[in-house]
């Protein structure tokens, strides 16, 4: 099919809301735990509740994908996080929290499930490379956007020096008394009403995926639990993005509990120059992909990540406030290499891999659960050290991953 550029662009937007409702947690989570006077353990349920929908819904939302087609996943998806984030502006209390989340996570796991196929349909397969990079660097745009807007929003309904206008005004009367952070699920149920209208206003392309594109029936999934590599790189993107999420959720609290920062402003600042650097080291490793092989990029970023959690773990306060966000610079290679070295490590079933590979996001759930028991226990600077323990397995496919297929590299001299 001749690309759909407006299909292109509806995607984009797509990945800037699902970043923009994804990663603000971490600037949350100080408020939260404050608002419903949480410990460590019971706030790890808060990650816990939004990523667990990913491995409940990732492999059913290609089968529905399928039979349903993306429009209506797309609707439904944005619907779903609509309605949860309505419910809880109105009703702000914990366990209603806890159901939005998994709500709101369950409408991202369909969204990430729809928009990746489709956006290498409509921009055409020949450009997918470079808009699939383009849709991530929105995605980290938005990641670093978020924290600033919910920090600016706070402080506007907060400030009694100040005149509001008639949009904090009327935010600051829908919030109640001492939970002013709840504001953030008005912007969320804005951004998401707008997306549902346009989803519905722009006319969707026939997609037609090729037969190893497909979700894969139950037997293909059968043979690829069977499956050691398979395990092995699910358990990847597990430990990867219960790293990422390790580290920027429990940033702000580390900070406010050891250094006496600020988590409104500073705190909220540092988790959006997390994702924001995060961007940053995705365009630099893109360049040193050109020159080097994948697992030597990714030995290399994973090393320096881990130097940089243990500065911001043991140093002062500034180094640990530039140490936490510099991690994400680093942090920023490992999810598309280890997504394509998985995939290039094995011959068929494609698509059903990348269904259990999304899956694996659920360990954003599962690590933030662990770091806070081991924090209430002891402290969360114990607590954060496990993060070295999933960092560790990330580095450990730069050393036994066998893929079939090498990324293709630029060579300096001639032999």
């Amino acid at each position: 099919m001749k690309p759909n550029y407006s299909i292109v662009v509806l995607i984009f937007l797509a990945f800037f809301v699902i970043s923009f409702l994804t990663n603000i947690l971490g600037a949350l989570n100080p408020s939260v735990s404050l608002s419903y006077d949480l410990n460590d353990t019971m706030a790890g349920f808060l990650p816990f509740s939004f990523f667990i929908a990913y491995g409940v819904m990732s492999i059913p939302a290609g089968f529905m994908l399928e039979k349903y087609g993306e429009k209506k996943m797309m609707v439904i998806g944005f619907g779903l996080a609509l309605l949860a984030s309505l419910v809880f502006a109105k009703i702000p209390g914990f366990w209603v929290f806890l159901f939005s989340l998994f709500t709101i996570g369950t409408g991202m796991a369909i969204l990430q499930v729809v928009v990746n196929p489709l956006l290498r349909a409509a921009g055409g397969k020949e450009n997918y490379a470079f808009t699939s990079v383009i849709a991530q660097l929105i995605f980290g745009a938005a990641s670093f956007v978020s924290p600033q807007v919910y920090s600016w929003l706070v402080t506007r309904i907060e400030s009694t020096d100040a005149p509001k206008n008639q949009f904090i005004s009327f935010i600051s009367d829908m919030v109640p008394s001492g939970q002013t952070w709840v504001s953030i699920y008005w912007i969320f149920a804005l951004l998401s009403l707008l997306m549902i209208v346009l989803v519905i206003a722009t006319r969707f392309p026939t997609v037609t995926l090729q037969e190893d594109e497909k979700v894969g029936t139950k037997d293909s999934y059968v043979k690829l639990f069977k499956d050691r590599t398979v395990i092995l790189f699910f358990l990847g993107i597990f430990a990867y993005v219960g790293a990422e999420q390790g580290i920027s959720y429990w940033m702000s609290k580390f900070l406010e509990n050891y250094h006496h920062v600020d988590p409104d402003t500073i705190g909220a600042n540092a988790v959006g120059n997390f994702w924001g650097l995060m961007t940053l080291g995705g365009i630099v490793g893109l360049v040193l992909l050109k020159f080097l092989d994948s697992k030597i990029v990714l030995k290399l970023f994973t090393s320096l990540a881990i130097i940089c959690l243990a500065i911001a773990l043991l140093g002062s306060a500034n180094l640990s406030l530039y140490a936490f966000q510099a991690s994400g610079f680093f942090l920023a290679v490992m999810y598309p290499i280890i997504i394509s070295l998985a995939l290039n490590s094995v011959e068929k079933h494609h698509g059903a891999f990348a269904g259990i590979l999304m899956s694996g996001i659920m360990g954003g759930a599962v690590v933030q659960l662990i770091i806070g028991f081991i924090s209430d226990l002891s402290s969360l600077k114990v607590g954060m050290l496990f993060n070295f323990v999933v960092l560790g397995y990330v580095l450990s496919i730069g050393f036994w991953a066998k893929p079939l297929i090498k990324n293709k590299t630029i060579r300096l001299k001639k032999e």
